[in-house]
C-alpha cells in the first residue's frame, strides 16, 4: 500500500481554471473523500491522481515517488467509474479478471482463484458465468469494484460510484464498499457530491469549491466546525447569520446574540447554528419567528421559520402547533466561520482568550 500527496496542483482547460493550487495528503490505508458541488474540481483532481490529466503546475506523488509523466497503466491504481464500464460481451468472471491479462495476481494466486476470492469479497460468489446484463445496478457496481481490485493496486479511485443507484441501495452499497476497503487496508480516494455519503464513509473529507480545497478534516470536525461559510452551508443543513460585534455581542438585524467573543466592536462576524441545536422556549440567544412550512421526515420535523425576512430552519421531535415560535441556542452550539484567513485568525484568537459565556 502507499500514501499519496498532491502539491500545488493547478489545471486549466481552454482558459477555464479547473484546479487552483490544490494540495492534499492522503495517508496509507485511508478512505479519503473529495466532496463538493458539480464543477468544483473533484473529478479533475481524481483524474490527475490517475494520470488521465497532466497538471499545468504542481506534483502528484505516490509514496514519495513523483508521478509526472508516468502513464495511467503504470501508476498501480484501480478505478471504479460512475457508469461501471463493464464489458457487455464478457462474463462477470472475465470482467473481473480483465486486469490480470497484464499483471499476475498478487500473492502467487492463480487467476481463477483471484477472481473467485474477489467475487466472494463483494458478495457475488458463483456469478462468474453470468452476463453483466443479467445483473442489477448494485451487482454491476460490485463487479466493477472487484475488477478494479483484481491486480492488487496500491491506490483505489472511486468516481461517483453510487450516483446511478436509488437511495436505499446507495446506503447499502456504501457500507459494503467501506467494509471492503477497511478489510483490505487499501488507500482510497472517493469522489461524490453527496454530503451524507461523504460524512458516512470517510476517514477524512476534503470539501472543494471553485477548484480549491476549502477544508480538510474528519467528517465530524468539518461538520461541527466548518472553516468557511461555503463549508457551513454546503455540508448538511445550517443556519448562517452575519452581523457585527457590539459591546461583547454580535448584532444581527437589530437583535443581539452572545457567543462568548471578545472581539473589538465593529468586527464583522459570520456564525452558524445547526437546526438540531436550535431549541424552543430558550432563555439564551432567543428570538421569535413565524412558522412558514413544516416537513415530516419520519424521525423528526423540519420547520422552516421566517425571522425578520431571514430563513431559519429548526428540527423538532413533534409538529409545532403555534404559528409563531420562541427559539434560541446555547453559545457553545454556535460556530464562527469566516470568509478570509485574517478574519478567522482574529476570531479564533478572541475565542481562545474568552471565558465561559454567562
Amino acid at each position: 500500500m502507499t500514501d499519496l500527496r498532491l502539491d500545488g496542483i493547478s489545471k486549466s482547460f481552454d482558459g477555464v481554471t479547473a484546479l487552483r493550487d490544490v494540495s492534499l495528503d492522503v495517508d496509507d490505508g485511508e478512505f479519503f473523500t473529495l466532496v463538493g458541488p458539480s464543477g468544483c474540481g473533484k473529478t479533475t483532481t481524481l483524474r490527475a491522481i490517475a494520470g488521465f490529466e497532466s497538471p499545468d503546475e504542481g506534483e502528484v506523488r505516490f509514496g514519495g515517488r513523483e508521478m509526472t509523466g508516468v502513464p495511467p497503466e503504470d501508476r498501480d491504481v484501480g478505478i471504479v467509474f460512475q457508469n461501471y464500464a463493464l464489458f457487455s460481451h464478457m462474463t462477470v468472471g472475465e470482467n473481473v479478471g480483465y486486469g490480470l491479462r497484464f499483471r499476475e495476481p498478487p500473492g502467487g494466486q492463480s487467476k481463477a482463484a483471484r477472481v473467485a476470492d474477489l467475487l466472494e469479497l463483494v458478495d457475488l460468489p458463483g456469478f462468474e458465468d453470468r452476463a453483466p446484463g443479467e445483473l442489477s445496478g448494485g451487482q454491476r457496481q460490485r463487479v466493477a469494484l472487484a475488477r478494479a481490485l483484481a491486480p492488487g493496486p496500491d491506490v483505489l479511485l472511486l468516481d461517483e460510484p453510487m450516483s446511478a443507484l436509488d437511495a436505499r441501495l446507495r446506503q447499502t452499497l456504501r457500507t459494503q464498499v467501506k467494509a471492503i476497503q477497511s478489510e483490505l487496508g487499501i488507500t482510497t480516494v472517493y469522489v461524490t457530491h453527496d454530503q451524507e455519503e461523504a460524512l458516512a464513509v470517510s476517514d477524512r473529507v476534503a470539501v472543494m469549491n471553485d477548484g480549491r480545497v476549502e477544508q480538510v478534516g474528519r467528517p465530524e470536525d468539518v461538520y461541527r466546525r466548518p472553516d468557511t461559510r461555503f463549508v457551513a452551508e454546503f455540508l448538511g443543513e445550517n443556519n448562517v447569520f452575519a452581523g457585527e460585534t457590539d459591546d461583547g455581542a454580535v448584532r444581527v438585524g437589530g437583535a443581539s446574540f452572545h457567543l462568548g467573543l471578545d472581539a473589538p466592536d465593529g468586527r464583522e462576524v459570520v456564525f452558524c447554528v445547526r437546526p438540531e441545536h436550535l431549541v424552543r422556549d430558550a432563555n439564551r440567544n432567543a428570538f421569535e419567528a413565524n412558522v412558514e412550512t413544516v416537513e415530516f421526515l419520519g424521525e423528526s420535523f423540519r420547520v422552516h421559520l421566517d425571522w425578520r425576512g431571514r430563513d431559519v430552519t429548526l428540527r423538532m421531535a413533534e409538529r409545532p402547533e403555534a404559528e409563531r415560535l420562541l427559539v434560541g441556542f446555547d453559545p457553545e452550539d454556535a460556530h464562527v466561520v469566516s470568509g478570509s484567513r485574517q478574519e478567522r485568525e482574529v476570531i479564533d484568537g478572541a475565542s481562545d482568550s474568552t471565558s465561559e459565556p454567562s
